[in-house]
C-alpha cells in the first residue's frame, strides 16, 4: 500500500496555566508516531503557526489567485491530503473555536470524498467524547465524513509528556490509537482509489 498523505489538525491554541500548555500538542506528538510507524506521511497543521484570524473571508470567497499567501498554502496542503485527523479539546462541552476557525476557512470541495477521524482529549476524566460527538456533524458537512471509531484521551497531561511519549500503558494507548488509524486508512486508501 502506497502511504497515505494525512493532515492532523490541531486544535488547540492555549498556553500557560492553569494546567500543562496545549495538551493537544503531546496527543498530536503521539498519534503522528502511529501514523509515521504505518508508513504514512503527516502533515501537522497547528492554529498557533497558522495563525488565522477569526473567520471574515473563506478561502473559496476570494477570486482564483487572490486569497492571502497563507491560506493560498493552507488550502494546498489540505487539497492534497488524502485524509484527515481532527485533534480536539472540549471547551465548554463543544470542539475548540480555533479547530473550527481552521476548518471553516477551508471549502468544503476540498476535504470532500476523504475521510476523517476524530481525537478528542481533555484534562478531566471524560477525554473530550462530548465535543466529539459535536464535532462529526461539522466534519460531516466538509464531506470528510469520520470514521466510526473515534479516540478519547481523558486526563492527557497524565498520559502523554510533552514530547508526545506515553507515561503509562504504551501499548494499551497505540492499540487504541491504532483502531482508528486503521479505519481511516481503509477509507483513505479506498477514496484515493477511486478517483
Amino acid at each position: 500500500m502506497r502511504p497515505l498523505r494525512v493532515a492532523v489538525l490541531l486544535g488547540s491554541t492555549r498556553d500557560g496555566p492553569p494546567r500543562p500548555a496545549n495538551l493537544g500538542r503531546r496527543v498530536g506528538k503521539f498519534l503522528c508516531g502511529v501514523l509515521n510507524a504505518r508508513g504514512h506521511e503527516v502533515d501537522v497543521v497547528d492554529p498557533v503557526d497558522e495563525a488565522l484570524p477569526s473567520l471574515v473571508k473563506p478561502y473559496f470567497a476570494y477570486a482564483p489567485g487572490q486569497a492571502p499567501p497563507k491560506l493560498e498554502k493552507l488550502n494546498e496542503r489540505l487539497l492534497n491530503a488524502d485524509a484527515y485527523v481532527a485533534v480536539t479539546p472540549e471547551y465548554n462541552h463543544a470542539p475548540s473555536p480555533a479547530l473550527l476557525n481552521t476548518i471553516n476557512h477551508i471549502g468544503s470541495s476540498v476535504m470532500s470524498y476523504k475521510p476523517s477521524l476524530i481525537c478528542s482529549y481533555s484534562a478531566g476524566q471524560w477525554g473530550g467524547a462530548r465535543a466529539a460527538v459535536l464535532l462529526r456533524p461539522a466534519l460531516s458537512e466538509m464531506g470528510c465524513i469520520p470514521v466510526s471509531a473515534m479516540i478519547h484521551v481523558p486526563k492527557a497531561a497524565e498520559v502523554f509528556d510533552e514530547a508526545g511519549k506515553c507515561l503509562e500503558d504504551h501499548d494499551e494507548w497505540a492499540g487504541y490509537f491504532d483502531r482508528g488509524v486503521s479505519q481511516l486508512e481503509w477509507w483513505g486508501v479506498a477514496a484515493r482509489n477511486h478517483k
